[in-house]
């Protein structure tokens, strides 16, 4: 499957500020065509690239005072499934910032008792979540949390993963964010997923079902949220402005919920 994404930021950078993106297609994909700039009032800027344990690409820029805007656009082919080891599966248990884990693990016990059986669990957590909550834009708090959405029974895509995880961790399985582009999403914008470690590999689960699973592009993969935003402001003030996102797919498969599917 060829895939098409891009995306741009712009900011209103007042304070001298140091701003790290996660905006680029992970590590896992030799793209056949990539570009990414950084400028502020139409004068380019210097770009660092960071590289984490995950193949997440950060990029650190020094931001003047100005109108700052941060592009990225990319070409890609298939990539190679991300992998894993015992270090990971377990940090993947522990509770976390926005996915906690053990004040869901009693409503996860009660929930799903009788289901034995990881893929069965799997699939039994995305329905329940799917269900559960109901997809309203501006809903929520950059600061809310698992147990925080199930109250409030509403959220965006971030709402539905934390959710997904903080459940699945309380089972017993590993689980995680990953910050994606998604063909076929609409309105469009970045979108998050959770991974679920499963048969010896990170398998997507993503409880919107707003993107067929096989088309997502991984950008970042983390905790929960706090490891995967695309911009963070380490200093200096830099007030958002717009973005924009695109992400297109030369074949927009269906999705089969009960066939497990890795990302690259």
């Amino acid at each position: 499957m060829k895939r098409d994404v891009s995306s741009r930021i712009a900011l209103n950078i007042t304070e001298p500020a140091e701003l790290v993106f996660a905006i680029a297609a992970s590590r896992h994909y030799s793209p056949a065509s990539e570009r990414i700039s950084a400028t502020v009032d139409g004068r380019s800027l210097e770009i660092e690239e960071l590289l984490d344990a995950h193949g997440t690409r950060l990029h650190r820029v020094l931001a003047p005072v100005g109108a700052f805007a941060m592009e990225y656009a990319a070409a890609l082919d298939e990539g190679d499934p991300a992998g894993g080891d015992d270090v990971e599966r377990l940090v993947y248990l522990r509770q976390s910032r926005y996915a906690e884990s053990d004040a869901m693990a009693p409503t996860a016990a009660a929930e799903f008792a009788g289901i034995e059986g990881a893929t069965q669990l799997l699939a039994a957590v995305s329905s329940w979540v799917g269900t559960r909550l109901a997809y309203v834009p501006g809903s929520s708090l950059p600061t809310d949390g698992a147990t925080r959405t199930l109250l409030a029974r509403q959220g965006v895509c971030r709402d539905y993963a934390h959710l997904c995880i903080a459940l699945l961790r309380g089972l017993g399985i590993p689980a995680r964010m990953v910050a994606v582009y998604a063909p076929g999403l609409h309105p469009m914008d970045f979108h998050a997923v959770a991974e679920a470690w499963i048969d010896d590999a990170w398998r997507a689960v993503d409880a919107t079902t707003l993107s067929p699973r096989s088309s997502l592009v991984r950008i970042a993969t983390g905790r929960d949220a706090a490891d995967t935003a695309f911009l963070t402001v380490v200093s200096g003030r830099a007030d958002l402005v717009d973005v924009t996102v695109g992400a297109t797919a030369d074949v927009l498969p269906d999705d089969d919920l009960d066939r497990l599917v890795s990302i690259a």
